[in-house]
């Protein structure tokens, strides 16, 4: 009996941690993407309509309060950022799926790092 104790517990606790979100696993990750996330929100023009950490602003709504809304999954929110809808265009040609996760992981996580300002220079150079 002892033997199929010592087998099970290690498998069962593979299957637990198997069964965790990824950002549950690994908090040092998340602090990386979390700000990751916060300078791609300042750099890829959210804050032109979501306003300044995303409190809000004349085009878009407030989304501090994201993480707390639970119709706002992480899957919906990936949905939103992709393909727009409402007032929102679409972010599928201009970001990529990790910076996608990035920016989700930044506007749920419970304590925002600022985002960077982006200097002029940078708004204005076309892309390349």
């Amino acid at each position: 009996m002892t033997s199929r104790i010592r087998f099970a517990l290690p498998l069962l606790l593979l299957l637990l941690g198997a069964s965790l979100p990824a950002h549950a696993l690994s908090s040092a990750n998340d602090k990386a993407a979390t700000q990751a996330g916060a300078t791609l929100f300042g750099q890829k023009g959210c804050a032109h309509c979501h306003g300044e950490a995303g409190v809000g602003g004349k085009k878009g709504p407030s989304l501090t309060n994201l993480r707390k809304d639970k119709e706002w999954t992480p899957a919906r929110m990936t949905n939103q950022i992709l393909n727009g809808g409402q007032k929102m265009p679409s972010f599928s040609d201009s970001l990529t799926d990790t910076e996608v996760a990035q920016l989700v992981t930044y506007l749920r996580a419970r304590h925002k790092p600022a985002s960077p300002p982006v200097s002029a220079r940078q708004s204005v150079q076309p892309a390349q």
